[in-house]
């Protein structure tokens, strides 16, 4: 009777081993499982945006996109997208510091606009155009164009609407980063632009007064300005306000006489291209007429990049800089 309790034992402790075993192999099994990465919902979704009057499906994230205006580049680099871009085109001016590491790992394909056959060589899926230009007659083609030789295309709407605004900017990333399927990058981009910005603003006076400013892009018979397009949204963030912010046009061309009379206490000097920002400057200290305004007496000048100037990354570093020069007291 004893031998068998003991073989019956022996078998008990045996059969625990076993099932204890097999529980563990299920649990590492279960765990490997769960460490797979498996693709998202979103990114088995297709994704559908309406842009510029087109609708475009996207069965998956391009793999092969071209940049074709600088602050539209600087978006994609923002949102880490180097990898996935064959191409960037037209800068205005030099590429925004932070992210020069990642635009020197993309291909420059041309100074300007690229051809549609260097577009169609480089075996692009996504065309990301910041101007009305880059799908006009001087650009790859239009967007339907370009449909019809299956690359997607995306026109930065903020670039292109009248008074525009950080919320619109916003738009944009978020679409992008949608397509991309990198919408956690798009919204922690978000999240610190207006983070910067507010920390801007915090430190702006509170007396109500709003410092009269002038936007200075070229001209010398006439003052080729900013009207209702993004400066005008800048230059009011910043405590400022846009004299001819009341134009219904995005940069507009005003007199002289008109601009003298509105009397701007600063200048906002935009930086590009063969003009340089001193040049600019001369000239408005030495027109018999624009000399008058008390900005140019009181040599009341901000320069900012057209880069900073544009519907793109660079929305809160532009404000800050307006800031500073509005109010160097307060900084």
């Amino acid at each position: 009777m004893k031998k068998w309790k003991s073989v019956w034992l022996v078998f008990a402790i045996a059969m625990v081993a076993i099932l204890g075993a097999c529980s563990e192999k299920d649990k590492l099994e279960s765990a490997t499982q769960s460490e797979k990465v498996e693709p998202s919902q979103a990114e088995k979704s297709d994704i559908t945006i309406k842009n510029n009057g087109t609708t475009q499906v996207y069965k998956e994230a391009p793999k092969k996109a071209i940049s074709l205006n600088q602050h539209v580049t600087e978006i994609m680099l923002a949102l880490e997208l180097e990898d996935s871009m064959v191409g960037t085109a037209y800068l205005d001016d030099k590429i925004y510091e932070p992210l020069q590491a990642a635009y020197d790992k993309v291909p420059v394909l041309a100074k300007q606009y690229p051809t549609k056959e260097q577009v169609i060589d480089a075996e692009a899926d996504f065309l990301l155009g910041g101007w009305k230009s880059a799908f006009g007659e001087k650009g790859v083609g239009t967007q339907e164009e370009l449909e019809t030789l299956g690359i997607h295309t995306y026109l930065h709407t903020a670039s292109i609407m009248t008074k525009p605004t950080l919320d619109d900017i916003f738009t944009d990333i978020r679409n992008i980063a949608k397509i991309f399927r990198v919408e956690d990058r798009g919204e922690a981009l978000i999240e610190k632009m207006t983070k910067d910005v507010e920390n801007v603003r915090a430190k702006l006076p509170q007396n109500g007064e709003e410092l009269p400013v002038l936007v200075f892009d070229s001209g010398d018979k006439e003052i080729f300005t900013a009207g209702q397009n993004i400066m005008n949204e800048l230059v009011t963030m910043a405590g400022g306000k846009n004299i001819f912010g009341d134009v219904e046009s995005g940069w507009t061309t005003v007199s002289k006489e008109d601009t003298v009379e509105r009397n701007p206490a600063v200048v906002v000097v935009i930086d590009y291209g063969e003009t340089t920002a001193e040049a600019k400057i001369n000239f408005l200290k030495n027109d018999p007429a624009l000399k008058e305004m008390e900005a140019v007496k009181n040599e009341r000048f901000v320069i900012l990049p057209l880069s900073a100037a544009s519907e793109g990354v660079r929305a809160a570093e532009a404000i800050q800089i307006l800031a500073k020069g509005f109010y160097p007291e307060s900084f």
